[in-house]
């Protein structure tokens, strides 16, 4: 089997996987629409916000699955086809991992109007490499439990990712190509954080209650 096939097979696996709207599907289930309502982003942290906690939390697990089966789970499946040469090395897997983050970001399944990718890229990151997950899963939780600024958090988590992927011992023994690939995700996240970072800017981004609030138009999403 040519490297061609075992790419478009990893790729499109991954990217299918993760094009799965899981937010959009849970909210859709408790009766609403979560394109229409908060920052009508399809996020794990907008159906927090407007659809409930626990769905809020399930979202951010199934989509932080999307990322580590990318990463893992097809790869792995893929080797059992005959003929493959080591589809689990760090090239295949990051192909996997990068693929279910596009897929989550710009799903085909809903218009191509996805999360921004946070869950996601944390699961590929755990799959991937753990210490460096460990380390944004803590940066994420100190900020957040600061400020209640789901956004913040996300975007200094990524930021300090980035950085901090390429030393030991947060950077794996494979090489320069997974510090890479992970600063490039960690500029993406940022990126598609633009209309948050001009709230913060501006001193009006919302910070997420614990207590669930009736939906209003608006407000930010990160995942």
């Amino acid at each position: 089997m040519n490297y061609l096939i075992i790419t478009l097979l990893i790729g499109m696996g991954a990217y299918l996987i993760g094009a799965i709207p899981f937010g959009l599907l849970i909210a859709r289930s408790r009766g609403i629409d979560i394109r229409s309502v908060g920052s009508r982003n399809i996020g794990a942290t907008n159906v927090f916000r407007c659809v409930g906690k626990p769905w809020g939390i399930a979202t951010f697990i199934l989509d932080m699955g999307k990322g580590w089966c990318g990463a893992v789970a097809i790869p792995a499946l893929v080797a059992w086809l005959p003929g493959v040469p080591s589809p689990e090395a760090i090239e295949w897997r990051l192909l996997g991992g990068v693929c279910a983050v596009i897929g989550h970001t710009w799903p085909v399944y809903a218009g191509f109007k996805g999360g921004k990718g946070v869950a996601t890229s944390v699961g590929m990151l755990i799959g991937l490499a753990p210490a460096a997950a460990g380390l944004a899963l803590a940066v994420w939780f100190v900020i957040f439990l600061a400020g209640r600024i789901v956004s913040l958090a996300s975007i200094l988590a990524a930021a300090v990712l980035g950085v901090a992927i390429w030393f030991p011992p947060f950077r794996p023994a494979e090489g320069p190509l997974l510090p890479a690939v992970m600063s490039l995700l960690a500029l993406l996240v940022i990126v598609r954080h633009h209309s948050n970072i001009r709230r913060l800017l501006n001193g009006t981004e919302p910070r997420l209650e614990l207590r669930r609030k009736p939906p209003s138009s608006g407000e930010g999403s990160a995942s």
